[in-house]
């Protein structure tokens, strides 16, 4: 049996999850157990291409060598660490952290005992970085951070009536901003108050606070609900689309007691918010959505949140949806890749992996649209969401104008100025006098490549294509358009 090839890879490792989960509360310092180089990577690159976060300040390697790899062991670079921060003053009103990376797993380093004998408070993670990914990683370091920093002393905090917390958004999470100021808009809008949004805005000094929510809405299905579970109190997720979202503000409304203003926030709602997607609904665009085929590569939430969205609402087809983390039946990157090179749907939200797939296959008409890390895309903006009632009008805003400018990459050039440029490199400008007869099978090719092709613009394509081969026929004398002259024309076609 071959051995299984791993490409790609779009999830990261516990370690991360433990860094984007703690770094973002201004009142902790992590010491991570790390090479120099591993520091650099996840406190200096990443953020700053996803989260535009330029540099971690709260973020210390222990500055590991060969060294302490070959048998001395990690903790005395810890400690020098350590003293080094606290005699710098650093430290100061921090709640310190050490915390394991791969490399110090990998020679068995637990310095549980050794935080001890450091400065009062400090504690050790355990990020399990060689064996979970960073959606478990997630949901375990917040309730972590909960067991630690919040449950030991959130007695006798009472409950708020409309006190809501927003549980999950962290660093090198897509699109958190815009997420979560939507979030914040729907929750207020049903006459809820935000409490937390934990851990992205809060401190581990506010950790308790978490007990004094009515209500925990967890933004991402992916990580976030063993926190909210262990509140004890009624749970919701973020919502995509406008069913969803209706329901979300609904359930809220019940769930916090003020169904009148929540049902006054979807009225409202439906005749401004939504007023756009109704306009280009009853507009000519509505009738290009049933023709579109999509697919969508992306974390839990905004995976089932499109597929509900786009499918189900809208009308579109679905080629193909896979989750991170992956669901039984969905594909690995390795079969998303092969179904790209098969068929590229019209629309695919994804990753920069995804994005690579597209130019590999050479599919230079399917809309790409981030929706997801890895990858070089900064989402620090407020105004581009996918959740809530604004989701539903920037993705569709964003559909219809990448159709408008699918369809601008098939306007007609006129012949005779492109043929005055650049007669011999434009087989397709060269004047016509008629179509030229092509025979069976060379129309059976051409026919099989443009079923490929998105269909909005496969009229246009076609167009396209039998000017260039039929320009090619010309220029070669030939009476009758061939296989061989078909070949040709769509590789040239590609370049």
């Amino acid at each position: 049996m071959p051995p299984t090839i791993i490409r790609d890879l779009s999830d990261t490792s516990g370690y991360w999850a433990a860094i984007w989960t703690m770094c973002p509360m201004p009142d902790v310092h992590v010491i991570c157990d790390a090479p120099v180089g591993c520091f650099n990577l996840v406190g200096t690159a990443v953020p700053d291409y996803t989260d535009a976060v330029p540099h971690i300040e709260n973020l210390t390697p222990a500055t590991m060598t060969e060294q302490e790899v070959g048998g001395k062991g990690t903790a005395d670079k810890v400690k020098w660490t350590y003293d080094n921060l606290a005699a710098s003053g650093v430290l100061d009103g921090k709640q310190v952290i050490v915390v394991s990376t791969a490399e110090s797993e990998m020679i068995g380093s637990d310095h549980s005992s050794l935080v001890k004998h450091l400065g009062v408070g400090t504690r050790f993670y355990y990020s399990n970085s060689l064996a979970e990914d960073e959606w478990a990683g997630r949901d375990r370091v917040l309730r972590w951070l909960w067991s630690e920093y919040g449950e030991p002393h959130a007695a006798g905090i009472a409950v708020k009536p409309t006190a809501v917390n927003i549980i999950g958004p962290t660093y090198g999470c897509f699109n958190a901003p815009s997420e979560l100021k939507e979030l914040k808009r729907l929750i207020e809008g049903a006459g809820g108050t935000i409490n937390l949004v934990y851990p992205y805005a809060a401190t581990a000094e506010q950790t308790p606070q978490l007990a004094a929510g009515a209500v925990n809405v967890v933004l991402y299905r992916e990580f976030g609900m063993g926190l909210a579970n262990e509140l004890g109190k009624p749970v919701l997720t973020a919502p995509f689309g406008m069913r969803d979202t209706t329901t979300f503000v609904r359930e809220l409304g019940k769930l916090l007691g003020t169904s009148v203003q929540a049902e006054a926030f979807i009225a409202h709602e439906k005749k401004t918010t939504l007023q756009a997607v109704w306009d280009l609904w009853r507009g000519p665009q509505g009738d290009w959505f049933s023709t579109i085929d999509v697919g969508i590569v992306a974390g839990l939430s905004h995976t089932e949140g499109l597929v509900r969205f786009l499918g189900d609402e809208l009308g579109m087809k679905i080629s193909f949806a896979a989750a991170r983390p992956r669901r039984p039946g969905d594909y690995d990157n390795e079969g998303i890749r092969q179904h790209i090179h098969k068929r590229a749907p019209a629309f695919l939200f994804g990753s920069m992996n995804e994005r690579i797939y597209l130019r590999e296959a050479g599919a230079r008409h399917t809309n790409y649209l981030a929706a997801a890390f890895p990858g070089p895309a900064v989402r620090r903006a407020v105004g581009t969401p996918f959740v809530g009632y604004r989701g539903c009008v920037y993705v569709v805003q964003e559909i219809v104008n990448r159709l408008y400018d699918g369809l601008l990459n098939f306007l007609p050039v006129d012949g005779a100025y492109a043929a005055q440029r650049s007669p011999a490199a434009n087989p397709a400008a060269v004047e016509s006098k008629g179509n030229l007869p092509w025979s069976n099978d060379a129309r059976l090719l051409l026919d099989r490549e443009l079923e490929k092709l998105p269909y909005l613009p496969r009229i246009s394509a076609s167009r396209q294509l039998q000017m260039l081969i039929e320009g090619l026929a010309r220029q070669r004398g030939a009476s009758e358009v061939t296989v061989e002259l078909v070949e040709i024309g769509l590789v040239q076609n590609k370049q």
